[in-house]
């Protein structure tokens, strides 16, 4: 039977990638460049080697490799630590990426390249590359220094920008010459599904897998996810992104789930694969003969990347806030492109914008600056030196002054606070209100009308349509309305000022006058009525969705359940003693805190019950929790026994969790010096007739009371020997197998 194409091709590939990679390994390099390595010995362009017969089988294993990349990508993505960051990410990223941009569409320009290609290619200059960057600070030991904080911020962020990159440059691509607006609107498509999918999805997803979680395992768990993977990535095409673009967004709603380390663990070999076919893939693009024919432009990105951040990387970090000595240590480390060049650049190809020769330029280019990445790194410090020895002292402290007195954004203003609250809310509210009138107009109402057909029945349709459309809006546009209208900072603004609550009030009416708005459309779509009569209608329907129990109770509960599914993947955490509970924060005002403390395993505490051991009057500590296996135990009671092993969790001031500490480190079961002697001994022993415990039972002949040790068994002619029966009584001529210390039973035996 003949094998098929793509299993020979698979096999050479997975062998010569094999290979290579235990090479790189062994030489210390980045796996991804093996991968490339692998590629290009096993490409058609490498004469004297073993080639891939079916480039186009491999090109769509190649494609999944890429959405199970940005899938575990996704996974490891927070959207609420990208929240707890702070502006100063944010701000260096955006200003890497213009810059770099700028410099990748002026350096295609002057080699006479198309718009496409310097388009592309300037996306591909902007992206650094995270894996290669994180293995280089482990490499070198630097991931403990505080700079590297800063730089993983930075790369996540970039990640985030390549996704919403990779669906501008589609669009790019398929609208010929889109003006502002167009391009404006493509931003806000992609704002509209993002916030969406992801608002949609804390909702459904964790809903699902709890209600199933008791039926699922490992085996269940890596299916589901990824059929949930590709099922967003499927419908994200339909919508006109890009598949990549909805296995981000997937992975980064399971990101926020309590099976999320679960699953990245089980996503991981599937992502390796499938990655590094996708990377051999890259390799097998790379033309040697234009390689040596584009060297020029080569050398030309290289120096652009090189130069460019370490110039305006470093600039822009220390406009960011960070220290001169820190921007230039997080701007020098950024100088080298990886992995989402590569996706950038294969979707150039795949969408016919790009020209054949730029895939492996930039391929080359990677692998130039990869290995120039540690020598980068180390740069930066003789860099300060030299630039530090050049500018007068005066400059240098007034620039490092200027970083570190750099606005902080956790202290805003009341007024900021509540106004970035009520505009997030509102926008988010009218995203969902938004998408539920548009399933409604385009599957509810059609179907409808079909149930219902004939002009008489038509207005009927539009009714029951609209009635039902309003029903489900209304949580959102009364939270729209109400949410934040008795918060701390609304009610202390309101009391410090009469000048205040006139704006206040305009923020109620503005939010009021939007939730009106989407009534208005409704009417509007469904209805012949007149402007005055809709907008009537439209207040009063908002008006009685405020003031209603039921929308009330509906929108506080819809707003706690997407609470408690944002925060499940925190909660599990901190139940399970991964993570500290929210609460030490406020104890830490009043100086106590918690601490963790594991029961040894020679303890004396261990079998003891709290109430015996009286741990409050000793110490004055209280005992919140303990962790025990996968189990949590809570406000233990005094009956409740302690085990070796067992994590304590303890509340008091420092003094008093000193004497805890100590009193746990100390009150251990005393080490038996004499270890040897405790060896255990099998031996036989006949009764004889003037045994002492001819005629008793086994309970009575005291051989485990008396002298510590147990009858194994007893020899009644058969092959094995006979369990003893507590209610027979020995006999003389009994032979029973006995087991114990030696010493014990020596002494039962009379030697």
């Amino acid at each position: 039977m003949e094998i098929p194409t793509l299993v020979n091709d698979l096999a050479l590939i997975l062998m010569v990638a094999g290979v290579v990679t235990l090479v790189f390994k062994k030489l210390k390099q980045p796996l991804v460049l093996g991968y490339i390595v692998a590629g290009f010995l096993v490409s058609p362009h490498m004469p004297y080697t073993v080639s891939v017969l079916d480039k186009t089988d491999i090109q769509t294993w190649a494609d999944i490799g890429v959405i199970f990349t940005l899938f575990s990508l996704g996974l490891d993505f927070s959207f609420k630590k990208i929240l707890k960051m702070g502006a100063s990410p944010i701000i260096a990223t955006v200003a890497i990426v213009f810059c770099m941009m700028t410099l990748g569409v002026l350096v295609g320009h002057a080699f006479g390249w198309s718009k496409m290609d310097c388009i592309f290619l300037a996306g591909m200059l902007a992206m650094s590359s995270t894996t290669i960057i994180y293995k280089a600070f482990d490499d070198m030991g630097l991931r403990q220094q505080q700079f590297t904080g800063t730089v993983m911020s930075v790369l996540i962020l970039e990640d985030i920008l390549a996704i919403v990159l990779m669906v501008m440059l589609s669009a790019l691509a398929g609208g010929g010459n889109p003006d502002g607006g167009e391009m404006l609107g493509s931003v806000m498509k992609i704002v509209f599904f993002l916030v969406l999918w992801f608002v949609v999805g804390i909702f459904a997803i964790p809903l699902f897998l709890r209600s199933v979680r008791r039926l699922i395992n490992a085996e269940t768990l890596l299916i589901v996810s990824l059929g949930l993977c590709c099922a967003m990535a499927v419908f994200s095409t339909k919508v006109g992104f890009s598949s990549a673009f909805g296995a981000f967004v997937m992975g980064s709603i399971l990101a926020e789930t309590i099976e999320a380390d679960k699953i990245i663990k089980l996503v991981e070999p599937v992502k390796n694969l499938f990655g590094a076919i996708f990377f051999v893939s890259v390799g097998m693009l790379v033309d040697p003969h234009i390689i040596v024919e584009y060297a020029l432009p080569i050398l030309g990105l290289v120096l652009t990347i090189l130069i460019g951040q370490a110039v305006f990387g470093s600039l822009d970090f220390f406009l960011a806030g960070e220290s001169l000595k820190s921007a230039m240590k997080c701007g020098f480390s950024m100088a080298q492109i990886g992995e989402f060049s590569f996706i950038i650049a294969s979707l150039g190809l795949s969408l016919g914008v790009i020209s054949n020769f730029l895939y492996p330029v930039v391929v080359a280019v990677s692998v130039i600056t990869t290995f120039l990445t540690p020598y980068m790194i180390r740069l930066a410090t003789p860099a300060y030196n030299v630039l530090e020895h050049h500018l007068p002292n005066r400059l240098v402290n007034s620039l490092n002054h200027l970083a570190m007195n750099h606005p902080n954004t956790t202290q805003q203003s009341k007024w900021h606070r509540l106004l970035s609250a009520m505009a997030v809310n509102t926008f988010i509210y009218s995203i969902l209100s938004a998408a539920s009138i548009a399933v409604m107009f385009s599957i509810v109402l059609p179907f409808i009308r079909k149930l219902l057909p004939g002009w008489e029945l038509h207005w009927y349709a539009n009714a029951i349509t609209g009635i039902l459309t309003v029903i489900i809006i209304a949580p959102f546009l009364r939270a729209m309305v109400m949410k934040k209208n008795h918060s701390k900072e609304f009610r202390q603004l309101w009391v410090e000022s009469n000048r205040n609550r006139l704006p206040l009030l305009f923020t109620i009416l503005v939010r009021f006058v939007i939730a009106i708005a989407f009534v208005f459309y409704i009417c509007n779509y469904l209805t012949r009525f007149q402007t005055a009569i809709m907008v009537s209608i439209g207040a009063i329907t908002v008006l009685l969705m405020i003031f209603s129990r039921w929308t009330k109770h509906r929108s506080i509960r819809l707003e706690r359940l997407f609470i408690l599914n944002l925060r499940s993947r925190d909660i599990d955490a901190q139940v399970r003693g991964h993570k500290r509970p929210l609460y030490e924060g406020h104890l830490l005002d009043r100086d106590i805190h918690i601490s963790d403390f594991v029961v040894p395993e020679d303890s004396t505490w261990a079998g003891r019950t709290l109430l015996d051991l009286q741990l409050r009057n000793r110490f004055g500590v209280h005992l919140s929790s303990i962790l025990r296996g996968s189990q949590r135990l809570n406000i233990p009671t005094g009956e409740t026994i302690l085990f070796p092993g067992d994590r304590l969790q303890v509340i008091g001031n420092d003094d008093q969790l000193n004497k805890f500490a100590d009193a746990i480190k100390d009150e251990l079961i005393p080490e038996d010096n004499e270890i040897e002697k405790r060896e255990m001994k099998l031996r036989q022993f006949i009764i004889s007739g003037n045994s002492e415990f001819v005629g008793k039972t086994l309970e009575e002949s005291g051989i485990r009371d008396r002298y510590d040790c147990m009858v194994v068994g007893v020899e009644e002619g058969q092959e094995n020997l006979t369990m003893i029966d507590p209610a027979r009584r020995f006999e003389k001529g009994d032979i029973i197998w006995i087991v114990g210390e030696e010493e014990k039973v020596n002494a039962l035996l009379g030697l």
